[in-house]
């Protein structure tokens, strides 16, 4: 069987907790050791429940909805590319929160509340496109280890998490803003090409007749 490294590479784009760990700084500020460590264990743990959820049930949830598999790799590489996008202007894929929700969260650190889940979680570092991308590869299992290969990236997904997080300060003083900003793009440009591809093979299989043309 050979091992099909894309949805790793693209969960690591896309999740890209490097490009989380200034807003792991700011809402961690005041945290104790433990209660940092905790948060790290939480937000990590959270990640990879996401990830398998998505390997496991989310070809059951498209059933349930009526959703054809092409026409959610369409929309979801679309989605992809948009996260993309922000990758590309040095934004996290997944930091969709607003302002207010942002503000709450700070609060919330403020009294020392748990934010591992949200807003480190859902939507930072875990939201739509991570899920539909999950789904995606998981189709293209073709057996069940397959998908529990799928499950494992999840588990590499949140150990490189709690890695970074761990390593909070060390990695902010080393790569500054900048080293983030040009990591954050260079995973913005992978996704982008995946995003397209993902995209191209739904069209392909909505339209029969466009697989003819390449």
């Amino acid at each position: 069987m050979t091992l099909d490294i894309k949805p790793l590479v693209a969960l690591l784009a896309i999740v890209n907790p490097l490009a989380v760990v200034p807003f792991f700084i700011h809402y961690t500020q005041g945290f104790g050791r433990r209660q940092r460590q905790r948060t790290i264990w939480i937000s990590s743990f959270s990640a990879f429940v996401v990830i398998a959820v998505g390997a496991l049930l989310g070809l059951q949830i498209l059933q349930f909805f009526n959703i054809s598999l092409a026409s959610f790799q369409v929309g979801g590489g679309m989605l992809l590319l948009t996260s993309s996008l922000s990758m590309l202007n040095a934004q996290p894929a997944e930091a969709k929160s607003t302002p207010t929700e942002l503000s709450h969260a700070a609060e919330r650190a403020a009294v020392g509340a748990s934010i591992a889940v949200v807003p480190l979680t859902i939507p930072l570092l875990t939201g739509p496109a991570t899920m539909s991308t999950v789904v995606i590869y998981a189709d293209k299992a073709h057996n069940f280890l397959q998908v529990l290969v799928l499950v494992g990236y999840g588990v590499m997904i949140g150990l490189v998490t709690a890695l970074c997080f761990a390593l909070a300060q060390p990695i902010s003083r080393f790569l500054g803003k900048t080293g983030i900003s040009i990591m954050t793009r260079l995973m913005g440009l992978i996704l982008a090409a995946l995003s397209v591809e993902l995209m191209a093979d739904g069209l392909r299989k909505l339209f029969p007749v466009l697989g003819h043309l390449t």
